[in-house]
């Protein structure tokens, strides 16, 4: 690891753990709430104590005076779900593009066993061996999404985070397999920092079982977009994940912390 990649991970990590918190939604799904006014989001997200924030690049301009300090991920693909296919992922930007925007990394999106694997695998390949060059990290957004996968299967997570290493990522993120006991054999399928996505929101309670499953298997922290920037008081939420990620609290304790006890 040269000095320059470890100094810019160190930039969106607390120690050994990451949480980021994604608002690359608004290709996606478009101004969806949370992302109008994203200048508020990423102050009451990193007030929160989120680590980092991932936008596209276009959005760089008003990330930068709202982070309190916190790092900077810009992301590198996208697709639309008025498109015809939200699987297809296409090229957003380029590594040397997310560096002039000030980012501290880089992510891509790859959707193992769909149609569009093989372009985007090569993609991630050409990402990383830029981003090597220039020494800045790349999360691999590695997801198993395609015809007969469920998308929360053990081996087929395990498959995906593998695939990340193996091309050259520096961290990935994947689904949840559902419990602690299951989301093991992902974590050990790779030497990377493995984080979890949020998926589709649920209740603070069971956006916090997730986490705290998934660390207790060994993951590295979150990847959490909508559960936290769509929620109803986004620091509150960052200030509850970031308990059970930082802190090591268990569910009630960071539910009691960030004053969360009523279900939202």
């Amino acid at each position: 690891m040269t000095a320059g990649l470890d100094a810019r991970l160190n930039r969106i990590r607390t120690g050994d753990r990451y949480l980021m918190v994604p608002m690359d939604h608004g290709i996606t799904l478009g101004a969806v709430r949370g992302l109008k006014d994203i200048e508020s989001t990423i102050d009451a997200v990193t007030r929160g104590g989120a680590d980092a924030v991932l936008t596209q690049k276009g959005i760089a301009p008003r990330v930068h005076s709202n982070t309190n300090g916190a790092g900077y991920v810009v992301h590198l693909n996208a697709s639309t779900t008025l498109g015809p296919d939200e699987n297809d992922k296409r090229l957003t930007g380029t590594v040397e593009e997310a560096v002039r925007a000030g980012a501290d990394a880089v992510s891509f999106h790859i959707n193992v066993g769909s149609d569009h694997e093989p372009d985007q695998l090569a993609q991630l390949a050409e990402v990383t061996a830029d981003a090597e060059r220039l020494g800045i990290p790349v999360l691999a957004m590695a997801y198993a999404r395609g015809p007969g996968l469920a998308g929360d299967e053990p081996d087929a997570l395990g498959h995906a985070v593998r695939l990340a290493e193996e091309v050259g990522a520096d961290l990935v993120k994947t689904g949840y397999s559902g419990d602690a006991d299951s989301f093991e054999h992902v974590v050990e399928s790779t030497r990377l920092p493995v984080l979890i996505a949020g998926g589709t929101p649920g209740t603070d309670r069971e956006t916090l079982e997730g986490v705290r499953g998934a660390v207790d298997a060994g993951a590295a922290g979150v990847s959490m977009g909508r559960s936290i920037f769509q929620h109803e008081d986004p620091e509150a939420i960052t200030q509850a994940v970031a308990a059970v990620i930082h802190e090591d609290q268990d569910v009630e304790q960071a539910l009691e912390a960030a004053g969360l006890t009523v279900e939202a």
